[in-house]
């Protein structure tokens, strides 16, 4: 079986998908404390740039696909609706607004990891465009989310696993990007010592609880791709030989069937898309990792574009995948 890879044609294809939704306010599922009745708000009240794509993260990770992709093809057709948006929506007024949010008490952990991971990931591919006047822009917010970073990692004792927005696998994964981008040796250097604290002694894994319900990343395999992107090579390889012994044998089973989707438009069932995708994701980095003529290689590489191709199909046609599909159809194809 033999995925597709990332196409002009393809890349416009997922620009028109996420310009459609990233100033898209309604539906709209706000994640939001009350101090009080002042705290009323409509959703691009309380979130002056981020208000679209039915959430936070999913608005964030949006501007994040259409900022990689004009990275990619700067003369795809989408190109000039794309820097209409974002002259347009990132504006000083907008991040402050923004910031301001994250500082109201109750947010203390809003978005915490998943959309503090995108947001940084946002803002690394901003940085290469219109000679960073975007990601300068931004800077105000993504230095927020960087010092909750820098704050929240040597607190949390423990990593969460699960397949959904808390995983902290991913976060630290995401943030690595803008770290290195950035050159910002103090925030790698925690992401590395926080990866090898949480998952650095971990072997064996049995992944039985794959894939649950509603979950949207695979928690084995997003392990195994932070640990891949934050350690160095050797030490790398050696880990995943111990944490995944047999995936050359593939086994675990359970990471290499890929979900079944029995209702597009049930949101939480919709998440298993995403689960394809981010296995799809996951395989192909972690099949380019093994040395030339690994027999590993392979049988990843094979596991990558089957699920690769059982989900690429799907990122647009209900709102309930559409809002974010697209963007982790991405990852995989650049993977």
């Amino acid at each position: 079986m033999s995925a597709p890879g990332l196409t002009i044609a393809l890349a416009d294809r997922f620009a028109a998908i996420a310009l459609g939704h990233v100033t898209r306010e309604y539906p709209n599922h706000l994640a939001h404390g009350f101090e009080g009745p002042e705290d009323l708000g409509t959703p691009r009240a309380l979130h002056p740039l981020f208000y679209g794509s039915f959430d936070w993260h999913s608005c964030v990770h949006g501007y994040w696909l259409l900022a990689s992709l004009l990275r990619r093809f700067p003369d795809m057709q989408e190109a000039g609706r794309i820097r209409a948006l974002f002259d347009a929506q990132i504006t000083a007024d907008a991040v402050a607004g923004e910031r301001a949010y994250f500082a109201r008490p109750l947010a203390r952990g809003y978005e915490r990891p998943y959309g503090w991971g995108w947001l940084l990931k946002l803002a690394s591919d901003l940085m290469p465009l219109e000679n960073g006047r975007w990601a300068a822009i931004l800077q105000p917010l993504t230095d927020v989310i960087r010092d909750r970073f820098m704050a929240f990692l040597p607190l949390a004792t423990y990593p969460v696993r699960v397949g959904t927005h808390f995983n902290t696998a991913f976060a630290l994964r995401l943030a690595a990007d803008y770290a290195e981008t950035a050159g910002d040796a103090d925030l790698m250097a925690l992401l590395t010592g926080t990866a090898e604290r949480w998952y650095g002694a971990d072997e064996n894994c049995p992944a039985w609880g794959e894939p649950s319900g509603d979950e949207f990343l695979s928690s084995t395999l997003v392990e195994a791709e932070c640990l891949r992107r934050l350690l160095p090579r050797d030490r790398f390889l050696a880990w995943f030989g111990a944490f995944l012994p047999r995936i050359g044998a593939q086994e675990p089973a359970t990471l290499f069937a890929p979900a079944t989707v029995s209702d597009r438009s049930d949101g939480k069932i919709a998440h298993l898309d995403g689960l394809n995708l981010s296995r799809a994701w996951c395989f192909r980095t972690l099949a380019a990792s093994l040395p030339a003529g690994d027999p590993r290689r392979g049988v990843i590489g094979t596991a990558a574009e089957h699920h690769l191709a059982t989900a690429l199909p799907h990122v647009a046609g209900d709102y309930m995948g559409e809002h974010w599909l697209a963007s982790f159809a991405l990852l995989a194809l650049t993977a």
